[in-house]
């Protein structure tokens, strides 16, 4: 292929999905790991929480997807369980603050994490989703089906996993996904993709995330693992039987 010559194509709209790829906020064990690699592989920080630089990205990124109007176009929230992704997703794309006589459960109580932040409530925010398969790669609950004793997931298994994730979401009905998740579990799993690119593309695609950093890419159903129709592609012309009956109606009418 002549990667010099415009390479456009055309594929059904039903047959996409939009995905906005979002990394988490800075968390604990990236101050640490900073200082020491070594930190990422201590259970201290398994489950690490945002740091305060951590939610000040949240609330940039929070007005930059309400300024773009992103924040009414998103119909579902994919998150990696662990707590750093979920507060993004919550900090993100979460309610308004809880308020005193609004009866709505909090998508985030106050001062979780020792965050030192208010409850963010459900109201008026798309629903929220945490799936085990978008998580990142260290493990250590033997009680998760991720979880082998002493192994860290390698990085064909990460790409591996991420690309089931990817299929699994045409089982979704929702057109439009935000997915809150981790840098490796990113960065290896859309390495699999844009091979049929041009490189400066394939680099879009795949270039390593930053904290907080968000992404929006086009999915495409090329090999029928969805169902959809569209709704809105129109046949151009009426059916034998609605034909006969407007025959009628203008012979009735004369």
């Amino acid at each position: 292929m002549n990667m010099d010559v415009a390479q456009s194509g055309l594929f059904p709209l039903q047959r996409c999905k939009i995905v906005h790829l979002l990394r988490h906020a800075q968390g604990i064990h990236n101050v640490e790991g900073e200082k020491d690699h070594s930190a990422y592989m201590s259970p201290e920080f398994f489950d690490a929480h945002l740091t305060p630089l951590g939610w000040n990205q949240v609330d940039n990124l929070r007005k930059q997807v309400k300024a773009c109007g992103l924040s009414g176009k998103i119909e579902l929230v994919i998150t990696s369980p662990l707590l750093r992704t979920m507060q993004t997703a919550v900090g993100v794309f979460g309610g308004e603050s809880c308020t005193d006589g609004v009866n709505i459960p909090p998508l985030m109580v106050e001062n979780t994490g020792h965050s030192g932040r208010p409850a963010i409530s459900s109201l008026n925010c798309p629903p929220f989703l945490a799936v085990e398969r978008c998580r990142e790669r260290l493990v250590e609950n033997d009680e998760d089906v991720l979880w082998k004793a002493d192994v860290r997931e390698a990085n064909e298994e990460i790409a591996a996993r991420g690309v089931k994730f990817i299929d699994w979401l045409w089982t979704r009905k929702e057109k439009e996904i935000a997915i809150v998740s981790h840098s490796a579990f990113l960065f290896y799993t859309l390495q699999a993709f844009g091979g049929d690119c041009h490189p400066i593309v394939k680099e879009e695609i795949s270039r390593y995330f930053g904290n907080c950093e968000l992404r929006s890419m086009v999915l495409v159903d090329r090999s029928l693992l969805g169902s959809e129709t569209s709704s809105c592609n129109y046949p151009g012309k009426i059916s034998h039987a609605d034909e006969k009956l407007a025959r009628k109606e203008k012979t009735y009418l004369n």
